[in-house]
């Protein structure tokens, strides 16, 4: 040890942000088990390091007693007394035991215990960085396949992304940039993990924050999220100033800012709403394209029955049920959808009522009461049996003339057969 070594031990501190005070204990105390390991002493010994000239000195450490049954580690008090009066029972007394060539094995092992410790301050700061990171997004290179794990670059770290958080049918080549979402940090004995996903929806997030600078500046908020990854993604957005139109700004010029996020997600669908705190407007707006007619919501049970037209029906349920199961994924309400047809035939609500044309979004519990019961809604039970039966007589009374019919019939048929054959003989003439 020498003062190079503690100018080293200063650089250190400077750069890699290690006290230099931590690093001399640590020295210190691998400087014990190199004492013992190579001079086999049983002693307790305690090494010390000159913080200025970097030289190193050992002392034996031994217990003040009356009675000595152990000399390495003991001292009598009439031996301690002669060393200092001042000494008394249970006093520690400290030799001096620097052996001739220590000098060299300190400087061996304080260079493993400083590279050590470098290791472990260099993955204490990169896992300092990125903890911090957990829920944002990062930029980073695909390196290589581990089995079905993608390995992923980011600068001081690889990352890792696993199958259940990979897009479905999307790969990965090597070198290629990707932007993911930072997932979980943890601790492992080689070092930080960072997990890392494509499918969370808060990478849908993080992607139009730094696409939209109103998101960013915060005029913009985006209030709901509801993905299926590499599909389709439903986003519900709010602005607090009313001059800013939050759809038209997510969507961007000719729609240039939703197209580079869209490019990003390899082609993944994105249908942005207008967010809204009233239920009935929010869960229309969810279930854009498709147009809805009316929203009946159920409040205390979070369940909502949405009418659209006969044609709607399924644009608004969508292929495999999509477009349905992502409204409720961004709505948080349970979604029933019903065409006007079923709706009218069932006497939910009367399409053509002033009732309807007047609804306000407001419903009382008696009008209400219609739509919980209309899962009971029995097949028709013959309610209109006396009408039809007069209809029934109509066709009795008219049977006659249904044959008539049927005799007219087979004789304008016959004249038509003869014209036909007049014409014929004609022609042959």
């Amino acid at each position: 040890m020498n003062i190079e070594f503690i100018e080293a031990v200063g650089e250190l501190e400077k750069e890699k942000g290690i006290s230099s005070e931590k690093l001399f204990e640590a020295i210190e105390a691998a400087l014990v088990s190199a004492y013992k390991k190579n001079y086999s002493s049983l002693q307790n010994v305690r090494p010390q390091v000159d913080r200025n000239t970097g030289e190193i000195k050992v002392y034996a450490r031994k217990n003040v007693v009356e009675e000595v049954d152990d000399s390495r580690q003991q001292i009598s008090l009439e031996e301690a007394k002669k060393i200092d009066p001042n000494y008394d029972l249970n006093d520690i007394v400290e030799f001096e035991v620097t052996p001739r060539e220590f000098g060299r094995i300190a400087a061996q092992t304080a260079k493993q215990v400083v590279v050590q410790r470098i290791r472990e301050a260099e993955r204490e700061l990169i896992y300092g960085e990125y903890i911090n990171r957990e829920g944002d997004i990062v930029t980073g290179v695909v390196q290589r396949y581990e089995q079905r794990n993608v390995i992923v670059d980011l600068g001081k770290v690889e990352a890792v992304l696993p199958p259940s958080e990979q897009i479905p049918g999307e790969t990965y080549q090597p070198f290629e940039r990707i932007k993911t979402y930072v997932v979980e940090v943890k601790k492992t004995p080689k070092g930080p993990q960072v997990l890392l996903s494509r499918t969370h929806p808060g990478l849908i997030k993080r992607l139009f924050e730094l696409e939209v600078p109103e998101i960013h500046d915060g005029f913009v908020e985006i209030k709901a999220v509801a993905r299926e990854a590499g599909a389709r993604s439903k986003i519900a957005v709010y602005s607090k100033d009313e001059n800013v139109d939050p759809v038209g700004a997510c969507v961007g010029p000719k729609g240039s800012r939703v197209q580079n996020i869209v490019n990003e997600l390899k082609g993944e669908k994105m249908d942005i709403i207008t967010w809204s705190q009233d239920p009935v407007e929010f869960v229309s707006n969810a279930l854009s394209p498709a147009k809805v007619l009316g929203v009946f919501p159920r409040f205390e049970d979070k369940v909502t029955l949405v009418i659209v037209p006969d044609y709607q029906l399924s644009l608004a349920i969508g292929k495999e049920g999509q477009n349905a199961r992502l409204a409720a994924k961004l709505t948080g309400w349970k979604i029933d959808i019903k065409n006007e047809t079923q709706a009218y035939a069932q006497n939910i609500f009367p399409l053509d009522s002033e009732e309807y044309q007047n609804y306000d979004g407001s419903y009382a519990d008696d009008q209400y009461d219609d739509y919980e019961e209309y899962d009971d809604y029995q097949e028709y039970d013959g309610e209109y049996a006396e009408d039809y039966e007069e209809y029934e007589e109509y066709d009795d009374e008219y049977g006659e003339y249904d044959e008539q019919y049927d005799d007219n019939e087979v004789h304008d048929n016959e004249v038509h057969d003869n014209e036909i054959r007049d014409k014929d003989t004609d022609n042959t003439q």
